[in-house]
């Protein structure tokens, strides 16, 4: 294995931008918290839930069969023991910089985009 990528996944930098990307996570799930339930939908986000036999991860299927993992997804008609039908796919990423962000956003919009296909008749987005 190359010594280089072991040092940098223990990167100090590493870590600290793995600390703000869930500090990220979690202010925005706190925010939808409630608009999601006063709009009577289920905030799914990275949890143990029953509809998903208690797994932690979100994940949702794409209209070509593969599975995307989501840091959250509003449902209506969603609950705690019943996945809904998704209402919006958020997925959470930040960058210093401006050619990595790019390319971050490109990237997960070639994720979500057969997502959003798949479910269309929801109208997701």
């Amino acid at each position: 294995m190359d010594k280089g990528v072991i040092e940098m996944a223990k990167s100090p930098a590493h870590r600290f931008g793995q600390i703000i990307g869930n500090l990220l996570e979690d202010t925005l799930i706190r925010y939808c918290q409630p608009v999601a339930k006063e709009n009577d939908m289920y905030l799914d986000y990275k949890d143990p839930r029953i509809a998903r036999n208690n797994r932690n991860e979100v994940k949702w299927i794409d209209i070509n069969g593969n599975t995307h993992k989501l840091d959250i997804v509003i449902e209506s008609e969603g609950s705690e023991e019943y996945k809904g039908k998704p209402k919006a796919f958020i997925e959470i990423a930040w960058r210093r910089y401006t050619k990595h962000s790019k390319n971050k956003a490109q990237e997960i919009s070639a994720a979500i985009k057969p997502l959003v296909y798949r479910y269309s008749e929801f109208h997701p987005f």
